[in-house]
């Protein structure tokens, strides 16, 4: 057997990382077992669904190295014909029925719930018949006869009066429900005849030769009424297996109502995350490899995975909104990292211009004459970056003489030092004397003009790193002085001295 999955998201808004998730997983089973990887896009709330949100999808899954789905783009709207059509098949089966009852006699949604708790308590507990709907065992003849003349109806499934649903989910085990607790639910809606949820999903699943079904685990209610409708169709039922749910640091549900665009997709590819990274970093939301280790590459993340490695248990998400420096989760930042400071410089340097092309820091010269200088640079201050906007922010300083100081580190490396007015520029004149011009000639010089002033050597140290690069912490700072080169090292500590 082929094994075939699908991502089946609502264009309804970004892409959720929850759904990012399930759809990595999907994306990683497939790969894993040599099968197919099929994207669905359940766009069939016309009101909600939207053009730009469906290409936020496709951009996401894009973004993360996973839109490589194995056929074409189904769309759930243009399917409704064939829901339809496998609804009005099951009434004339007998397992299906026309339910005639007129909209205004219908209760809103909150008191039709509250109805249809009542009859599964009563059903539980007294043992009575809550199928008490006058339609459904009306005669098809007589049920056909009124649906031709323009009669409205809904269209609802039999649900057997006893028994139980059951299916074995790959992740929590075997699922029982009793039919007394599901209602017969509705296929069709009254008047248009609008396909609802459950039916579209299965049929498109029937569609689509859906093996696995992968997906969040708020779907196991969902997936006992589906089960009856895979049944009625005479469909075998694909393997279920329901991924735990992420937490907000609260333990509430992750939302994109609530939590706005922390949990969005979108988000971290704006911030600078690395995708692969990320991809890495959303793997281990729920699933373990079997063992400690955390970074994993896309070919041992594929080679890896197995529905039997996913928890029950839920993942959190730890963020903090209020908190620039936490603004997302720490392992998130901290892998993101991780994946900045050991990458081949040739992944990373096509990033990093696309970055600096964005803050307008790009010149061409850094595919040219610059270019071994360029590459050098980004290899040296990389180490410390989170992101890739640190490279157009903290980085700023080395790529142009453009640049802000951090107050903090001026506080700390210049003012303290009254001194420093005088030393910072003839620090200038003693290295502009440097032959030749490395790391190695300048940290000679400056201790040894250390010790002719009587200062200490890390006074220097520190105050020429805040007039290099602006900022506290960075690099050693030799290699700093060599990449900035004689020119801009000695001018920027002249410039420095006006700060003291």
């Amino acid at each position: 057997m082929t094994v075939r999955v699908r991502f089946a998201p609502s264009p309804t808004g970004y892409l959720h990382l929850g759904a990012a998730r399930a759809a990595l997983f999907n994306w990683l089973f497939a790969r894993k077992c040599g099968g197919k990887f099929l994207l669905r896009i359940e766009d069939t709330d016309l009101q909600r669904s939207t053009d730009e949100s469906t290409r936020s999808i496709l951009e996401g899954l894009e973004w993360l190295g996973i839109g490589d789905y194995d056929e074409e783009v189904v769309f759930q709207s243009r399917n409704a014909d064939k829901h339809r059509a496998a609804a009005l098949r099951l009434i004339e089966e007998g397992k299906a029925y026309r339910d005639f009852t007129p909209k205004e006699d219908r209760a809103d949604a909150n008191v039709k719930r509250e109805i249809a708790e009542r009859a599964r308590t009563a059903a539980a507990v007294e043992g009575v018949d809550h199928r008490s709907n006058p339609y459904r065992d009306l005669p098809l003849e007589e049920s056909n006869r009124r649906g031709a003349a323009g009669e409205p109806f809904a269209v609802r499934l039999k649900v057997a009066r006893e028994g139980r649903s059951r299916f074995e989910d790959v992740v929590y085990g075997e699922q029982v429900r009793d039919y007394s607790e599901i209602e017969d639910l509705v296929l069709l809606r009254s008047g248009d005849l609008s396909p609802l949820y459950n039916l579209s999903v299965v049929v498109d699943d029937i569609e689509m030769a859906v093996t696995h079904v992968i997906r969040g685990q708020d779907h196991l209610t969902n997936t006992h009424k589906q089960v009856l409708i895979y049944q009625a169709l005479g469909t075998p039922v694909p393997v279920f297996a329901h991924l735990p749910l992420i937490l907000a640091p609260n333990k509430a549900k992750l939302s994109k109502r609530k939590h706005g665009e922390v949990v969005s997709l979108t988000t971290y590819r704006d911030r600078g995350f690395i995708p692969a990274a990320f991809r890495n970093f959303l793997a281990l939301l729920g699933w373990s490899p079997g063992d400690d280790r955390e970074i994993m590459s896309l070919e041992e993340l594929i080679s890896r995975f197995s529905l039997e490695g996913i928890h029950r248990s839920n993942a959190v998400f730890n963020f903090n909104e209020r908190d620039a420096r936490q603004w997302t989760d720490q392992k998130a930042l901290w892998m993101n990292a991780e994946y900045i400071r050991t990458m081949p410089l040739e992944e990373l340097v096509p990033m990093v211009r696309s970055e600096l092309e964005s803050a307008g820091l790009w010149r061409p010269e850094y595919v040219a004459e610059e270019r071994a200088w360029f590459e050098r640079t980004i290899d040296l201050i990389r180490q410390r970056f989170y992101t890739l906007k640190d490279f157009s922010g903290q980085g700023r300083a080395y790529l142009s003489d453009d640049f802000e100081f951090d107050p903090q580190a001026v506080a700390k490396n210049l003012k303290k030092e009254p001194r420093l007015r005088e030393l910072l520029p003839r620090l200038a004149d003693h290295l502009e004397r440097v032959e030749p011009w490395t790391t190695e000639t300048v940290e000679t010089a400056l201790r040894a003009f250390a010790d002719e002033t009587g200062v200490k050597a890390g006074l220097l140290i520190n105050s020429s790193r805040t007039a290099l690069t602006g900022q506290a912490v960075g690099p050693s700072m030799f290699d700093v002085f060599d990449v900035f080169g004689r020119s801009r090292s000695v001018k920027r500590l002249r410039d420095a001295a006006q700060l003291v």
